[in-house]
């Protein structure tokens, strides 16, 4: 259906509302009874019973001759009836944004000296906006793409359209580095999908622990989910945040372990695993099974079988014994602790 520009239907009788069809979708029983009208000048009114739409848009009138009979309004008249109220519509809105450059024009160079870029945060709502803004930013990418990807199962769709992403942007000569959580390694998908690219300009590597995604294209444009079914995202210019982003992704990166390295998941002599260590780390800072897992890019059921494991191996009977015994069992000492400079501001 066809609408001016004020959003209504492309018509001026009221009584069209009634009718199944506008005059801009005709029918075509209309359309064969109004031409042959026009041939022979006029046409009987028991031949438009079954179009009755021409009387509606007004496209016959009475034969003042002989009621039986009806006459067709010439075309060239019936379409400035229905033009003229557009041209107006279009006149005034013409004049109405006239009026309204000539209003904000002044302000127009007012701009702060060395404010922040317009735009430089961006609020992208929904995921057809949001993958817009990426395939846009990725357009345009000549150097370098910075990915922080957890670990999840993704759909067939998604890893092909990947795939077809990354392949384009190792074409034309841009780098790619992503961090994916160490369960990664168990995921036969990913593995398929980094072996691609092999031989490519692209690093993987793997962390124990890893926030939320993250996306930068050549140190201008970040993108980062601002709500947890990722339906909401901010596409961020302001180059002291992506400064700071790109940071955070350098202290990550140096701190793990690239994709082709063995499991980092081994036994240490105390017999527990790297992947218990983290989980104990994160209990006795008070996080739940659910956020643990979400944290370290595992489902929750096989959380939990790792807090058995601990829990077995350092003989607790119970949840609050647990955090207790992970504290006094010296086990968290394995992390390194902070390098001069590493504190936060």
């Amino acid at each position: 259906m066809f609408r001016t520009l004020g959003g209504g239907d492309l018509t001026t009788n009221p009584t069209e509302a009634a009718h199944p069809h506008t005059i801009a979708e005709l029918c075509e029983e209309g359309r064969r009874v109004y031409a042959n009208a026009l041939r022979t000048g006029r046409v009987a009114r028991v031949d438009v019973e079954a179009a009755p739409c021409l009387m509606e848009f007004a496209l016959l009138h009475a034969d003042p001759d002989d009621e039986n009979w009806l006459r067709p309004v010439p075309p060239a008249v019936a379409l400035s009836l229905r033009l003229n109220p557009l041209e107006r519509e279009i006149s005034e809105r013409r004049r109405t944004s006239m009026e309204l450059a000539e209003v904000f024009e002044p302000f127009m160079t007012l701009t702060a000296q060395g404010s922040a870029p317009a735009h430089s945060i961006t609020v992208l709502e929904g995921l057809d906006r949001i993958n817009g803004a990426l395939d846009l930013a990725t357009d345009q990418c000549r150097n370098e793409v910075l990915t922080v990807q957890p670990s999840v199962r993704h759909p067939e769709r998604r890893i092909i359209e990947g795939l077809e992403r990354d392949k384009t942007l190792i074409e034309r000569g841009v780098r790619i580095r992503t961090l994916y959580q160490h369960t990664a390694r168990y995921i036969p998908e990913r593995l398929a999908y980094v072996d691609q690219f092999a031989n490519g300009k692209a690093e993987y590597r793997t962390i124990d622990e890893l926030v939320e995604r993250l996306i930068i294209c050549d140190e201008t444009v970040a993108f980062i989910p601002i709500r947890d079914d990722r339906q909401v995202a901010l596409e961020l210019r302001h180059p002291g945040l992506v400064g700071y982003l790109i940071k955070v992704f350098e202290f990550m990166w140096s701190r793990a372990v690239p994709l082709s390295a063995g499991s980092p998941y081994e036994t240490a002599a105390d017999g527990i695993t790297d992947i218990q260590h983290s989980i104990a780390k994160l209990l006795v800072e008070g996080h739940v099974d659910e956020a643990i897992a979400r944290r370290l890019g595992m489902n929750v059921r096989t959380c939990r079988a790792h807090i058995a494991k601990l829990a077995t191996a350092l003989g607790s009977g119970s949840r609050a014994q647990l955090g207790f015994l992970i504290a006094q069992s010296g086990i968290l000492q394995k992390d390194q602790p902070a390098q001069e400079g590493d504190s936060p501001p």
